[in-house]
């Protein structure tokens, strides 16, 4: 609904379904896999698809910066690749203990191809979860034809 805003909240990793909390131990086994020899920030993403599949990505670093892939294009990636265009969830964790890290504008703007989906944020040891949407962290996100009219 246009001009709607929902607010992001704070959830105990306990308190949170079990699909979930298996999707953000899936994100952090991922994040294990991280290819950054560069800046040592490894970050791991799984997307969970519509009809309940799990997908992993990390991010993959290059010499030539700009040609990195970060966590949760890697996991989407995968999913695509596996014929998935309907996701539900996506959960990333980094490595950062004191914040958490929500996905740069880029992936904000890729994942919003696909449609409304639920995120789930978490530092490294799980305990408190951010819950948003991409709706919440990107809005007015760019569309072909898009009627921002309000």
């Amino acid at each position: 609904m246009a001009g709607q805003i929902s607010i992001s909240s704070i959830q105990k990793m306990k308190n949170l379904s079990a699909d979930i909390q298996n999707l953000l131990r899936e994100a952090v086994e991922a994040r294990l896999s991280s290819y950054s020899p560069y800046s040592n920030f490894k970050v791991g993403a799984a997307v969970l698809s519509e009809d309940g599949v799990i997908f992993k990505g990390c991010n993959v670093e290059n010499a030539s910066y700009p040609i990195g892939m970060c966590a949760e294009k890697t996991a989407f990636g995968a999913a695509i690749c596996a014929g998935k265009r309907k996701f539900k969830a996506v959960a990333i964790i980094a490595d950062q203990e004191k914040v958490f890290t929500p996905p740069c504008g880029g992936c904000r703007q890729f994942m919003s191809e696909f449609n409304e989906i639920d995120l789930y944020i978490s530092k490294p040891d799980l305990t408190n979860v951010l819950v948003t949407s991409l709706k919440d962290i990107l809005p007015l996100q760019f569309e072909v034809n898009a009627d921002y009219s309000f």
